[in-house]
């Protein structure tokens, strides 16, 4: 059967509108509107992200081309370009920013039943930051360089579902440490990191906390070797240490035991040196939590490769937050179908399929399940008609007196 509404309209749906018009009241994001709503920017940016349109233009003409069809998306007109830039440019982006951790709560609860790779109990994140270049002329707000502009994206990602459960967007000037500090994880977490996030302070106040990192040390670290660990039997490791800075500043700023784990790397064919504050987890785990780390490199890839966040509709930095949450929105919502999925079909494969089959009418569970099928249409049964039936006749009159048919 021929779904009622588009694929897209079945997306916008999991969507809580009503949780949506009340961060809109209380942001007061429509004050002096005139016609054009908060839905109707959202349901045009969200345009841009999954149909991939390249300007205002492309956004606005793709919306127009699909007039018919917008009914059920609950937008009350297409969008003139001026005034979907003013919007951007105007309406507060902490809206969108509400609306992505609403979507979150949701796609938490996908999650829950999926496979984990790890037996601990304990709640594992990545944390890392992606720099986004501009154009310093363009966005001089964006203070990075002396000749280039950026922006920088900070993300706390959750290996249940490998879903954002924090993101910051700062100036590309801002070092990363400076929003981990900001932080406040819960007791007992494990957090991943690359070695630009190296803050012995920060160290020693997880520790204390008992928040557990996994990190590369530093080659030009002093140390001392308190005890060594025995190694496990034909695995990468090469060594298992508890250290303790000796530095001056070090050794005052993270006066306690940590544990040096050095680990061979197969693919590379190079030594990798670990740090972590975890003491009771087997060498072969801690290596295995620093590894899955990639796990954010790849969502960085994801939504770089498969939104629209390198390239801008608008300049101001209102207008870039609020295409860079709505870029993060639609990530939800994919990776949401990707945890719904029952076809074993890759991410980049389907965002590709949806933005081919936007607005066709089906049911969107049903082409999660089986997106190359196209749904059973039964046709009515046809009465027939008296002018076909005579047609019919004097077809068979004419070949039987060879004159052919038609």
């Amino acid at each position: 059967m021929i779904f009622p509404a588009s694929l897209f309209s079945q997306v916008l749906s999991l969507i809580s509108k009503p949780d949506f018009y009340k961060n809109v009241r209380e942001l007061k994001a429509e004050k002096a509107s005139k016609g054009f709503s908060c839905w109707d920017q959202f349901v045009s940016m969200l345009f841009c992200q999954i149909a991939q349109a390249k300007s205002l233009r492309e956004i606005c003409y793709g919306l127009r081309s699909c007039i018919g069809k917008l009914i059920h998306l609950g937008v009350s007109s297409d969008p003139k370009r001026s005034t979907l830039s003013y919007a951007n440019a105007h309406r507060p982006w902490q809206l969108y920013e509400k609306t992505f951790y609403s979507l979150l709560n949701v796609c938490r609860t996908a999650a829950l039943g999926k496979k984990k790779k790890f037996r601990f109990k304990n709640k594992l994140l990545s944390m890392d930051a992606s720099t986004v270049e501009l154009c310093a002329t363009m966005f001089d707000w964006a203070k990075f360089r002396q000749t280039k502009g950026a922006i920088k994206l900070h993300m706390l990602l959750d290996h249940d579902g490998y879903l954002p459960v924090f993101v910051h967007i700062t100036e590309g000037n801002i070092h990363e440490v400076n929003i981990a500090k900001t932080l406040d994880l819960i007791p007992e977490s494990i957090v991943a990191m690359d070695r630009g996030y190296n803050d012995y302070e920060l160290y020693y106040r997880w520790t204390k906390k008992r928040v557990w990192f996994v990190t590369r040390l530093k080659q030009n670290a002093a140390y001392e070797v308190v005890d060594e660990r025995h190694l496990p039997l034909n695995r990468n490791i090469l060594s298992d240490q508890i250290i303790r800075f000796t530095g001056y500043s070090s050794r005052k700023k993270c006066p306690v035991e940590l544990r040096r784990i050095v680990m061979w790397d197969t693919k590379k064919e190079e030594k990798i040196v670990l740090l972590t504050n975890q003491m009771t987890f087997g060498a072969t785990t801690v290596a295995a939590i620093y590894k899955d780390r990639w796990e954010i490199e790849i969502f960085f890839k994801m939504l770089k490769q498969n939104l629209k966040i390198k390239t801008f509709v608008g300049t101001s930095a209102n207008a870039l937050k609020t295409q860079i949450w709505t870029a993060l929105i639609a990530m939800l919502l994919l990776k949401y179908l990707k945890l719904k999925s029952g076809f074993d079909l890759s991410f980049s494969n389907m965002v590709a399929l949806l933005h081919w089959n936007l607005f066709t009418y089906r049911s969107l569970w049903d082409w999660l399940n089986a997106p190359f099928g196209t749904p059973p249409i039964a046709p009515p049964a046809q009465l027939p008609l008296p002018f076909l039936d005579s047609i019919c006749k004097s077809a068979t009159v004419k070949n039987a007196e060879g004159g052919g048919c038609f």
